[in-house]
């Protein structure tokens, strides 16, 4: 597995002075914004039922027809405007890939359109959004010229966006090809993470975030979110977050069944089919643990005719892998799933 970026013309991961160490890596592009081209995307509604709706942002490839669609999932905290997405949409873009940049319930242009939020197992909103991807597919394939082939759609999800998208894929949810960025693959594990004194600015960073968007419902919250969002009784934690938020709107009776039903590692494990899959994940990533992705690669290591990958850098940080020779605006990890995705035939089980 290690040979995979010479597979695929990319050198093995170094880190790009001044951005060394995990730390480093994570932060780049809050010190340093990144400067992106205007704009492009072009809006798509995606109807979830009872009024509620999810927004994406589809980008056409840089030049000639597309070879596949890619749907982008943000992580926690984020949305499709967000750096890493539009990152790896341009990565994507400029590999000739169409790229459907989803905001999963009530994150970023999508707030105003859904009540409730999002979870790492939010099936019944993901099924929608991707048989939307297969129609988009289907009307890019047309505009390509009337005996094109179909599109392939793949997904690419960067944090807890690959999670959603594994435990699509693992409840049966259709993609030809699957990329995760710094995916947690055990929830309850991530979340201690987080809880650890040298993580409580990262854990505070994302506490606002994930406060602004759930006080921002147009459905409103109960009394009893209320004081868990704000005032001195608030959540302070990510575990508590989700033990008054996500896990009660979800249908959960605790933060630990919902932690154990949205982990994919068990499923990943036993071998549960997928599509051809390629984790990406640095071992010195300060937010989701590298423990669980080592777990996994030493079982699929030894499984003939696994379609899963799992490539672990040593350094990269949390969606970081900020090299020598990136794109003005991609990084390493981006063009390593752009070539990946570029490569293989999503039609073959050897991925």
């Amino acid at each position: 597995m290690s040979q995979l970026p010479d597979l695929l013309g990319l050198t093995p991961f170094r880190q790009r002075s001044p951005w060394i160490g995990g730390d480093l890596q994570t932060l780049r592009d809050t010190l340093r914004p990144l400067r992106f081209p205007p704009e492009r995307g072009e809006e798509v509604a995606i109807d979830l039922g009872s009024g509620d709706r999810l927004v994406g942002l589809l980008d056409r490839p840089s030049s000639g027809p597309p070879k596949g669609l890619v749907v982008v999932l943000h992580g926690l905290g984020g949305c499709s405007d967000g750096p890493g997405p539009r990152r790896l949409a341009l990565a994507l873009g400029g590999a000739g890939f169409a790229v459907l940049r989803l905001n999963l319930r009530g994150a970023g242009r999508g707030r105003p359109l859904a009540r409730g939020s999002y979870c790492a197992l939010c099936l019944e909103d993901l099924a929608p959004a991707l048989a939307r991807a297969r129609q988009l597919a289907f009307h890019l394939a047309l505009e390509a010229g009337a005996d094109a082939p179909p599109l392939p759609v793949y997904g690419a999800g960067i944090s807890l966006g690959g999670t959603v998208l594994l435990n699509g894929c693992l409840a049966g949810l259709a993609l030809d090809g699957l990329v995760c960025v710094s995916s947690p693959l055990d929830l309850a594990v991530c979340a201690l993470q987080f809880e650890r004194r040298r993580n409580r600015v990262y854990q505070r960073w994302l506490m606002d975030r994930l406060r602004k968007q759930t006080l921002a419902d147009p459905g409103g919250v109960t009394e009893d979110e209320r004081r868990a969002l704000e005032g001195p009784e608030r959540a302070r934690t990510i575990r508590g977050f989700d033990a008054a938020i996500t896990a009660p709107r979800w249908g959960f009776d605790s933060v630990a069944a919902y932690y154990a039903a949205a982990s994919p590692l068990a499923a990943l494990l036993e071998g549960c089919p997928l599509p051809p899959t390629l984790l990406i994940h640095a071992g010195d990533d300060p937010w989701v643990p590298v423990g669980p992705l080592r777990q996994l690669a030493a079982a699929v290591g030894g499984r003939e005719g696994s379609v899963v990958r799992v490539l672990i850098t040593t350094r990269g940080g949390h969606n970081g892998f900020h090299a020598p020779g990136d794109a003005p605006w991609a990084c390493w990890a981006d063009r390593l799933a752009a070539a990946w995705l570029g490569r293989f035939n999503p039609r073959q089980a050897s991925g």
